[in-house]
């Protein structure tokens, strides 16, 4: 596995770039949130690397934060999304937006990316979700004066009391999400709970 790579950059030419590392040119795909950070032509640079081998191809994958690497592993675990859609993803918008935008189930945001239909966006929102608890760890969820500072703790806890309510997942994660829209300032679950069945009844 290549987990870095280090060298000179040689030439952008999007989605593709080419690093020289010790007289050996690699070809790397990069998101656009990468390329706009890459230095110039010539200068070193450091890149967090993904290495695919598929029996037609073997593909390296470069990112400039190792947030963006985190994510795009967790995203072609997604079943029907690939490395081309996950660099489509984190080029349409920073990883930590794309969190924002699992969180808030805003399906509307990831169907504008090329490439995305409605049902894509849902299943990202639902499959990504769980997977996304623990991103508060790098201050992902409280870049943005929009983002909620509601714990993922006491969110996760008003939807799995929903859910053992007998709602859908999703219908749960929705309601959630407009509470916290309209009463951004609930920190407890049990009032998010309260607020959420009313808002389904």
């Amino acid at each position: 596995m290549i987990g870095q790579i280090r060298g000179k950059l040689v030439e952008k030419n999007p989605p593709e770039i080419l690093v020289e590392v010790g007289g050996i040119t690699y070809e790397l795909q990069v998101p656009m949130s990468t390329l706009y950070q890459l230095p110039d032509l010539g200068q070193d640079l450091l890149l967090h690397t993904h290495f695919v081998v598929r029996e037609d191809a073997q593909l390296l994958y470069g990112f400039y934060d190792s947030k963006d690497k985190t994510m795009f592993r967790a995203l072609i675990r997604v079943n029907g999304v690939g490395p081309k859609m996950a660099l489509a993803i984190l080029s349409g918008m920073e990883a930590d937006e794309f969190v924002r935008t699992v969180r808030n189930n805003d399906v509307n945001a990831m169907v504008n990316m090329p490439g995305i239909g409605k049902k894509t966006a849902e299943r990202l929102i639902i499959e990504m979700r769980d997977r996304l608890a623990e991103w508060d760890a790098g201050d992902a969820a409280t870049t943005s004066s929009d983002v909620t500072t509601t714990p993922s703790s006491i969110t996760k806890d008003a939807e799995t009391a929903l859910v053992g309510l007998g709602y859908k997942p999703p219908q749960a994660a929705r309601a959630i999400a407009q509470v916290l829209k309209v009463h951004p300032e609930t920190t407890d679950s049990e009032e998010l709970i309260r607020l959420s069945l009313k808002s389904m009844a």
